[in-house]
């Protein structure tokens, strides 16, 4: 796995109502400091990838659908560079993946509805100066096949 990178299984809680999963919380062993809270979405067959952060962690966690996960260490330092890992996050069996802080990812939307995604980074964005630095999906040197 890439170093830095860790998983955290899910709970999900059942009743007659109907159900409750805790995602993060902040006495978790993966939990760092809390940024913010937001939501993609990624539509059937379609590749949300590749980005970066330098300065913040992200914690990914579908809600919706099921998604393909990759990340790549461009990290020149880490003991894990040029390593892909890939995640299968699904709604049915939840997970939540941390991605450390320049390692580059994406997803793909693989299941037949719209995936909706939660992500929670370690710091807020910025619009004035974004912590995002992006590839293009396809022409890059990353050994991964979105179109698999």
């Amino acid at each position: 796995m890439i170093k830095g990178t860790r998983i955290k299984k899910l709970k999900v809680y059942f009743d007659s109502r109907g159900r409750l999963m805790e995602i993060l919380r902040c006495d978790d062993k993966i939990f760092q400091k809390f940024g913010q809270v937001y939501i993609t979405t990624a539509k059937p067959g379609i590749v949300k990838a590749w980005h970066m952060h330098k300065k913040q962690d992200d914690h990914f966690v579908c809600l919706v659908g099921k998604i393909r996960l990759a990340l790549y260490d461009g990290r020149k330092n880490s003991s894990t560079y040029k390593k892909v890992n890939e995640f299968i996050l699904d709604a049915k069996k939840p997970i939540l993946v941390q991605i450390p802080k320049s390692v580059y990812h994406g997803f793909k939307g693989i299941s037949k509805v719209e995936s909706i995604v939660i992500n929670i980074p370690t710091r807020p964005y910025n619009l004035k100066k974004p912590d995002e630095y992006r590839l293009d999906a396809f022409d890059n040197d990353i050994s991964y096949n979105w179109r698999k």
